[in-house]
């Protein structure tokens, strides 16, 4: 079978915890940390409720792009342990092929502990667990070098040998497009590590934060100076001079911006709802973008459209898999 997606990375359990005990501080003397939520040092911090869902970049973007009409496949790494066995579960239910997960012995799957503010915002603590032994397999490669489209996550452990195995599928005749959605691990190694890639990337998409810490690794732009990289335009054509054809930024809640390297599309968010959950919201958006540009054969303004769309439907319910749009909605946008 040839797969619309292959999308590559982690998977997890997660717990979800709500509490209204924290206090949003804006940090203005670190432009990598600028808004902290803080609790007191020894207090006993009261949880409201508990939530259990499933998360993980390669799983979320898998579901999303499933439920948009997607054939679909996820390629990453389960621990031998009930939670894997709940993570692949849930997969298949969300007509997801799962028959490219490894299983690794001995191992648990990746957890996550989510932490959500009244406002929706969180913040994840993350277990990686068989996440970090991502080891894609020739079996894996070969079914990766037929998709007609590669949706990278976030990835852990060795993963700088991994990232250049999935390139490498991309020096064949007609190799896969490729998305990708880097983990702030990949934007740590610094652009000269990874620039080689990011010419062989399609879409590039990062938040703004991510963007500021790719940047200020290259020698040629670290010292332009906080006023000039805190201006989201100029993020997103430095971003797009290191060689993807398109580039997304997303800004949490003043919106988003495209660069294709003429023209700088941008949008607000489409606020609906009250905001229940953020998580994996930038897992949703992106996926949703790259199957818009699908869809929609590379039309900005609509694959925005869907991002938009699904993202508001996402954060007005908990987990970062539900309450997604599906594929008749999709169609619908003009």
């Amino acid at each position: 079978m040839i797969y619309n997606f292959i999308t590559i990375g982690g998977t997890t359990r997660d717990i979800s915890f709500f509490t209204d005990q924290g206090v949003l501080i804006k940090n203005r003397r670190d432009l990598l940390r600028q808004n902290v939520l803080a609790f007191e040092t020894g207090a006993k911090i009261k949880v409201d409720k508990f939530y259990y869902a499933f998360g993980g970049g390669a799983a979320n973007a898998a579901v999303c792009l499933a439920k948009l009409g997607f054939r679909v496949a996820c390629l990453a790494p389960i621990g031998d342990d009930e939670d894997g066995e709940f993570i692949k579960k849930n997969l298949r239910q969300q007509k997801v092929n799962t028959n490219f997960l490894s299983i690794i012995k001995g191992a648990e799957s990746g957890s996550s502990f989510v932490l959500i503010s009244p406002s929706g915002e969180r913040i994840i603590f993350a277990q990686r667990g068989a996440n970090t032994k991502l080891s894609l397999s020739p079996r894996q490669l070969k079914v990766l070098s037929s998709a007609q489209n590669i949706y990278i996550a976030s990835l852990a452990g060795n993963w700088p040998a991994e990232l250049k195995k999935i390139f490498s599928v991309l020096d064949q005749k007609n190799s896969p497009r490729v998305f990708w959605n880097p983990g702030m691990t990949q934007y740590l190694l610094g652009v000269k590590k990874i620039a080689p890639y990011l010419k062989k990337v399609s879409v590039l998409a990062s938040n703004k934060d991510e963007a500021l810490e790719l940047i200020m690794s290259s020698e040629k732009h670290r010292h332009l100076g906080r006023k000039f990289l805190n201006n989201p335009e100029n993020l997103i054509k430095i971003m797009h001079s290191f060689g993807p054809q398109y580039v997304v930024i997303t800004l949490g809640f003043e919106g988003v911006m495209v660069y294709d390297g003429q023209q700088i599309y941008r949008r607000q968010i489409i606020k609906g709802t009250k905001t229940v959950d953020t998580t994996g919201i930038g897992d949703v958006f992106n996926s949703s973008f790259a199957a818009g540009m699908i869809l929609f054969s590379n039309d900005i303004n609509r694959a925005l459209e869907l991002a938009l769309l699904n993202a508001a439907a996402k954060v007005s319910h908990l987990g970062a898999q539900r309450g997604l749009l599906e594929y008749p909605a999709a169609q619908e946008i003009k």
